[in-house]
């Protein structure tokens, strides 16, 4: 088949290109050229070539600029095509750049938010121990109620941060942990409409409900910006970032529930001290304001709206914590107030016996019924003879039946007196503070006995001393 191929071909050759001679006379002489069939192929490609180049070069250039227009607008098409591209990526990255931006303020507020409110439940709970450690231990005559009124020299001092409006001198408006009570001063001016909420800030850029505007804003209108939910497929760290703000965000919520808790406890303790005081025979609420008519308060009133705790934004947290810490300042009061209240008894030891009570009986001398106005502890002469409550000595020295008495203020209309002692050791207009030997005991006056009279006066009524002394057993 190779064979036959080849002479089929050569046959063609030779018919093509017949052998062809050409003859030339000069001067007599003839010479005759012979032109092969290879030759003469050869000759017909070399010719082909050479018009086809020709032609080729005269098309490139009478078309020459159209040829480079073309080339030039390929060029272009491929250029703007890798700009857009480029742009694409860059767009890409900074809308994942913002997001993750946006993601990590959001999550440090929120951080920062539940570690304020973490350390301003510590610095509540810290005090609230104290508070319940003064009620429920013998500390409750010794730190509390023998330290300072507030506002005044002998006032208590409120171990919270207290707030301090605009203008004062006062430095306490800090809680433990940085966080501070911010007051304004006055009702804010009104807000144009067209100005951005107060309380808007840097992290609501991961609302991630409104992302896809806020990226609108930041970048400019484009009708492709991807949404939320296509960055969050595109970008699956962003989704799990989302997913740990949220879960600091229900600690936080978790937080004002333990600072309702918090409140409902020192309420229940508030409750108790109330009960307490009204054990004694005394109204608790008139008790109340007669301290704080004794010791003054006032101030401007200022609403909680007006008041922020500085790094929090959850207004129910910080509603919660205001309600507490009122509660906790009311049980500070009470407990304050209860300083003025005797609860302990003028004499201690297994050697003193209460011989008789508060109320009707049969009078030693006379063999009669009458009154006895308060109570009698018998014991060994000469025994000390304590205050039951600081306050000032306004009687010193003999007083008709009672003997040697002392009668001692302790503020809010409150009088004990000590009769019947063998010795005085105090002075009028002493102060004197609880547990204080004030006396010895004796028989002076109208007395069977060795033993000291004691009794409890409030608002210039005499009272059962033995309902003061079994309220001070449930705290002391």
């Amino acid at each position: 088949m190779h064979e036959s191929l080849v002479e089929r071909a050569w046959a063609w050759l030779h018919e093509t290109f017949p052998e062809r001679q050409i003859y030339i006379r000069s001067d007599g002489r003839v010479q005759f050229f012979t032109f092969s069939p290879t030759l003469q192929a050869t000759l017909a490609g070399l010719t082909i070539f050479f018009l086809g180049w020709v032609a080729f070069s005269t098309v490139n250039v009478i078309f020459k600029d159209r040829i480079i227009a073309a080339k030039d607008h390929r060029y272009q098409q491929m250029q703007s095509a890798y700009e857009n591209r480029v742009a694409d990526l860059q767009q890409s990255y900074d809308e994942m750049n913002s997001a993750v931006v946006g993601a990590e303020d959001k999550f440090k507020q929120t951080a920062d938010e539940l570690q304020a409110k973490q350390n301003t439940i510590v610095k509540f709970l810290d005090r609230k121990r104290q508070v319940d450690a003064l009620i429920a231990s013998p500390g409750l005559s010794a730190p509390l109620l023998g330290a300072p009124l507030p506002g005044r020299a002998d006032a208590p001092s409120d171990s919270l941060g207290a707030t301090a409006p605009a203008g004062s001198d006062g430095d306490d408006d800090t809680i433990e942990g940085g966080t501070s009570l911010q007051v304004m001063p006055q009702p804010a001016a009104p807000q144009p409409r067209t100005a951005k909420p107060a309380g808007a800030n840097h992290a609501e850029l991961l609302d991630f409900g409104g992302l896809a505007g806020r990226l609108n804003a930041l970048f400019g209108a484009h009708p492709q910006k991807p949404s939320t939910a296509e960055l969050m497929i595109r970008h699956p760290a962003l989704k799990v970032l989302a997913e740990q703000t949220e879960r600091v965000r229900r600690i936080g919520v978790a937080e004002t529930q333990l600072i309702v808790q918090a409140q409902n406890e020192v309420a229940g303790s508030e409750q108790t001290v109330r009960t307490l005081i009204a054990a004694t025979g005394i109204n608790p609420d008139q008790f109340e304001q007669k301290y704080e008519s004794a010791y003054g308060m006032g101030g401007p009133d200022v609403p909680l709206t007006q008041v922020h705790i500085e790094g929090i934004s959850d207004p129910a947290f910080q509603n919660a914590y205001f309600k507490a810490s009122a509660v906790l300042g009311q049980m500070d009061e009470l407990l304050a107030s209860l300083r003025h209240v005797p609860l302990t008894v003028p004499v201690a030891g297994p050697e003193f016996e209460r011989t008789s009570g508060f109320g009707a009986r049969v009078d030693p001398f006379t063999g009669r019924y009458s009154f006895h106005p308060g109570v009698d502890f018998a014991g060994p002469w000469g025994a000390p003879v304590h205050c039951t409550a600081a306050g000032v000595v306004v009687w010193a020295g003999p007083r008709g039946t009672y003997g040697n008495m002392v009668d001692i203020d302790h503020g809010l209309g409150i009088h004990t007196r000590y009769g019947h002692l063998s010795a005085v050791l105090v002075q009028v207009g002493a102060r004197v503070g609880k547990g204080t030997a004030i006396g010895k005991l004796g028989s002076t006056g109208r007395s069977t006995g060795p033993h000291v009279h004691y009794e409890v006066w409030y608002d210039d009524v005499v009272r059962n001393p033995s309902k003061f002394i079994e309220a001070g057993h449930h705290v002391l």
